[in-house]
């Protein structure tokens, strides 16, 4: 029997996880009370009795975590901005490639991927890996995510039946081009410059669509928008990460067409001049708690679908 810990369990990621978690007969859950919670030795204690500790806090807390861990077998996985980018952490999204999962399977510290971060290297990374896009491409990337994925706060400002009008409208953020998700999609996929990024929150609760439009100008010489597809569509093959001819309904593409779930679509769209990327999925599944729990059962070697959403 596995024993897990959520620090942070009364979070959006936190909650998501523990329901994934709680019916399962090969975990352990390590749970505190709202006191213990906040006592920094009955956390540490969790932390270094646990198998696994999922981290679902803040950059600083998650850092403060670590550092509070003793025992050597413990394994992180930490869905934080904090560590996703630095040396001896692996990044958990091992659809990528068999070098991204073998290296999650022997970690001891594995970065859990942000939600928009998760779409814009699913779709960027196979084509700066086969050649295909220059690692010097200029680019660009839309995502249109739920209310959810800005936490409590949000989610409350949201539910307030007072709420700002303004709330009933899609809101861009993220504004300045100093969004968090930019050094994490640089990092990951290899290219040189991050993206122009524009992040969109909606009235809606999760579900999320991340698009990166292209020109065929915009490949390697030789390359079109079928040797595109084609990669993304031998890369994408799984029951959690899939390529998908086509994912519109009448010629819309909607940000909900998987919510709720742990499962990531990716699709082209366009013509050979001009087209679009498009990654649509959950912003709490496999942008947040889905990817964590999937990162989970590779650690323990069951199915990486166990407990799953699919």
């Amino acid at each position: 029997m596995t024993k897990v810990f959520i620090d942070g369990k009364a979070g959006t990621t936190g909650l998501r996880i523990y329901e994934r978690l709680a019916g399962r007969d090969d975990v352990s859950l390590v749970l505190l009370s709202d006191d213990e919670r906040k006592d920094a030795s009955a956390r540490k204690k969790a932390l270094n009795e646990c198998d696994i500790a999922f981290l679902c806090l803040p950059d600083d807390a998650a850092r403060e975590a670590v550092s509070m861990i003793e025992n050597p077998d413990v394994v992180v996985i930490d869905a934080s901005t904090a560590h996703r980018t630095v040396e001896g952490w692996a990044y958990g999204f091992p659809e990528l490639s068999p070098e991204f999962e073998q290296r999650l399977k022997k970690s001891k510290r594995i970065a859990n991927p942000g939600c928009h971060a998760s779409g814009f290297i699913a779709l960027v990374y196979p084509l700066v890996e086969a050649g295909i896009l220059p690692a010097d491409a200029l680019l660009s990337c839309h995502s249109i995510t739920g209310y959810s994925g800005g936490g409590k706060k949000m989610i409350a400002d949201y539910d307030d039946e007072n709420r700002n009008c303004l709330l009933d409208y899609p809101r861009q953020y993220g504004i300045t081009q100093n969004h968090k998700h930019l050094k994490e999609m640089k990092h990951v996929t290899g290219i040189e410059n991050a993206p122009v990024f524009s992040p969109i929150v909606s009235d809606f609760y999760s579900g999320m669509e991340v698009t990166v439009p292209l020109f065929a100008k915009n490949l390697n010489a030789g390359y079109t928008v079928e040797n595109v597809r084609a990669v993304l569509k031998s890369k994408y093959n799984g029951n959690i990460v899939k390529y998908v001819e086509s994912a519109d309904d009448a010629g819309f593409l909607s940000a909900g067409v998987v919510a709720q779930k742990d499962t990531m679509l990716i699709t082209v769209c366009g013509n050979e001049d001009r087209f679009v990327l498009v990654a649509l999925y959950d912003n709490l599944g496999k942008g947040a708690s889905g990817a964590a729990v999937e990162c989970m059962n590779i650690v323990m070697g069951v199915s990486p679908e166990k407990g799953l959403v699919i």
